[in-house]
C-alpha cells in the first residue's frame, strides 16, 4: 500500500469534525481531526487522530471538557454547537409587559467582541421540541 503525502506511514486519511457539550459546566466546542489509517508490523490496522500536526487521543474514547476537564461530555455531529450559538444569537425575545429598568451608568453589560461563556441550556435549547 502506498503512503499519503504529508502523512508518513498512513494508508488513508479522513477528516472528521465533532461537536462537544460538557454535561457538567455546559461548555460547548467543536474540533476537526485528521484520522490517519495505518497498518502495524503484524498487518493489523490502527488509526491515529491528529490535530494541528500533533497526535491526540481519540475524541470518542474519553473526551475531557476544555473548560472544566470533566469527562461527562456529549459528542454530537459537527455544527451542533455553532447552530445553537447562532440560534441563541438571532433569537428575538419579546420583553415582558410592564415597566423596564434601564441599566445603571457604568453597568458592565457585554459589548460586541467580548467572549460569551455558553451554558448547557444555551446549547440544548435548539434541540427542544416546540409544543404544538
Amino acid at each position: 500500500m502506498s503512503e499519503i503525502a504529508g502523512h508518513p506511514g498512513a494508508t488513508a486519511v479522513v477528516n472528521e469534525s465533532y461537536s462537544f457539550a460538557c454535561m457538567r459546566c455546559g461548555h460547548g466546542w467543536e474540533q476537526s481531526y485528521e484520522i490517519e489509517h495505518h497498518i502495524d508490523g503484524d498487518g493489523r490496522e490502527f488509526v491515529r487522530y491528529m490535530v494541528g500536526g500533533r497526535v491526540v487521543p481519540s475524541p470518542l474514547s474519553k473526551p475531557a471538557c476544555a473548560n472544566c476537564d470533566h469527562h461527562v461530555v456529549r459528542i454530537m455531529r459537527p455544527g451542533r454547537v455553532a447552530s445553537a450559538r447562532d440560534a441563541a444569537h438571532h433569537a428575538q425575545r419579546t420583553p415582558p409587559a410592564g415597566p423596564v429598568e434601564a441599566p445603571a451608568a457604568g453597568d458592565t453589560a457585554q459589548g460586541p467582541g467580548e467572549e460569551h461563556h455558553w451554558h448547557l441550556a444555551d446549547l440544548l435549547h435548539v434541540f427542544q421540541r416546540k409544543a404544538s
